[in-house]
């Protein structure tokens, strides 16, 4: 099997997973404050390798042998096969969800250009507006050949922010994980965490199509977890040094880069960041895009781009103007209101109800018919 195959079939399913999580899962690091350092820095690294990490990998590898074996790649045929009629119960959700993390990425994306010009605001949010756009409307391929290029300048840039934290004020981040036994409810916060953050499997849907058998898929699943928690586990190590300061942070990225005092790697970070925000954008509204294009194909007519692009904006914009509610209270409200929607609708279904008919189905991939069995739109 050449390299780029086995890429394509293991690693790019979890690297697509890793950026289509990160900006609403750990790009501005006050979701790794909300959901595990407020339990405290032993606790929370414990709800994030033993709890949130498994199952991401689980639900991922369910996922994707789901998507294979049905040949179900975009979230309506998925949840049509899962669920069948209740299908659209998760599309509320993730229409939610979506609007939660666009005005994340929107209100992040501004700050980027606020915090280091001083002014900016607006032409943050136009500039990842633009770029997601442009995205969109140049296809699955060129989504792919980007977030495959742009994990790996991430994976570097996280590198080496947890090397200079660690040389810097090391002694304050292993005097941090000494506070004493786990505390109440870490657990708690590693299910809800993990849970919104599932809701987003469906948009890495796309790129399954790659993986050809059970073991492919089930194993690309299996690495999704760890290749999309790497780079905020060394986020969330860095960031403990600053433990309980950092717990009253809007953006604790920014003052973590404060305490580093070094401008330029502010600078080099920041712009990292800004392109993670660009990749979450366009995996987030490319999922829509491919559910919509799915409707199309099952009346033998193709999508419009022009669709893709003007829909992308629209979402943008809308997301935009919810940011306007402050990110604090988006992350804490929004987000773990919506986490018990996904628990319901997705993670219980697909570990149950989807791994029995995955075993029903067989092992060989299903030829996908010309049009879905559930004709509900």
């Amino acid at each position: 099997m050449p390299h780029s195959r086995r890429f394509r079939s293991y690693l790019l399913p979890g690297l697509v997973f890793q950026s289509v999580v990160i900006a609403g899962g750990y790009g501005t690091g006050r979701e790794l404050v909300e959901f595990f350092l407020s339990y405290g820095p032993a606790s929370g690294l414990a709800a994030m390798l033993a709890v949130s990490t498994v199952l991401w990998s689980l639900v991922c590898a369910a996922s994707f042998e789901f998507a294979r074996c049905f040949q179900a790649f975009d979230y309506r045929h998925f949840f049509q096969k899962l669920l069948g009629r209740g299908w659209f119960l998760f599309e509320v959700c993730y229409l939610i969800l979506l609007m939660l993390v666009l005005a994340v990425i929107a209100s992040a994306a501004g700050s980027i250009l606020q915090d280091n010009l001083g002014h900016g605001y607006a032409l943050g949010v136009v500039a990842m507006m633009v770029a997601v756009g442009g995205l969109v409307y140049a296809g699955s391929q060129a989504i792919e050949g980007f977030i495959s290029f742009w994990s790996m300048v991430l994976y570097a840039m996280y590198i080496v922010l947890f090397a200079a934290c660690f040389w810097s004020f090391g002694p304050q981040i292993s005097q941090a994980f000494q506070s004493g036994p786990l505390k109440p409810g870490w657990a708690v916060g590693g299910i809800q965490y993990a849970a919104y953050n599932l809701g987003v499997i469906p948009a890495v849907l796309f790129s399954v199509r790659h993986c050809k058998a059970r073991k492919e898929a089930v194993g690309a699943g299996l690495l999704a977890g760890p290749i999309a928690m790497l780079p905020g586990l060394l986020f969330y190590l860095a960031m403990s040094g600053q433990y309980p300061d950092v717990l009253q942070r809007a953006v604790p990225a920014n003052s973590l880069l404060e305490a580093l005092g070094s401008p330029a790697f502010r600078w080099a970070f920041q712009i990292v960041l800004f392109g993670t925000l660009i990749e979450t954008g366009t995996g987030m509204i490319h999922a829509v895009n491919e559910r919509l294009s799915g409707f199309f194909r099952d009346r033998q007519k193709a999508m419009p781009r022009l669709l893709r692009l003007s829909l992308g904006g629209g979402l943008l914009l809308a997301g935009a103007l919810i940011a306007q509610m402050g990110l604090i209270g988006l992350i804490a409200k929004g987000y773990g209101s919506i986490t018990w929607g996904f628990l319901l609708i997705y993670v219980i279904p697909v570990l149950t109800l989807g791994l029995i008919k995955i075993v029903r189905s067989g092992s060989t991939v299903n030829a996908p018919s010309k049009r879905p069995e559930n004709k509900v739109e």
